[in-house]
């Protein structure tokens, strides 16, 4: 038997301005919504390769770093690039202790959840 990775959840308080902010930096759409949240994932849908995210409404506030956290790898652009198109959608440099010498940025959206922004495409295994 074998399983595969449909979705993640991302817990929030805006999951309005989170979904904006990340339909923005992946390309993705709304493809549900109701009280306790929305669903984005790719125009395709359900049931692909690709994860959707949830964002869930919740009423407590973050308190440390993700303990896992999603890496992005530019497809289309530099890395410089992307990291600019990122800034403008409202992504934010983060802190977690990098020493300035890694070829990866680590970013936060809206609300502060941690993400890094990748050189290239990690190759395949």
């Amino acid at each position: 038997m074998s399983v595969r990775l449909s979705e993640l959840v991302l817990n929030c308080h805006d999951p309005e301005e989170l979904s904006r902010f990340w339909c923005g930096v992946l390309d993705y759409v709304e493809l549900g919504k109701d009280e306790d949240g929305i669903e984005i994932g790719p125009e395709s849908g359900f049931g692909g390769a690709t994860p959707t995210i949830i964002l869930a409404k919740v009423e407590h506030a973050k308190a440390q770093p993700l303990r896992l956290h999603i890496d992005l790898s530019p497809v289309d652009q530099d890395q410089d690039a992307e990291l600019e198109r990122l800034l403008t959608l409202g992504a934010r440099p983060a802190d977690v202790g990098q020493t300035g010498e890694e070829s990866w940025h680590v970013l936060q959206d809206p609300e502060g959840n941690e993400f890094c922004l990748l050189r290239s495409r990690v190759a395949p295994l």
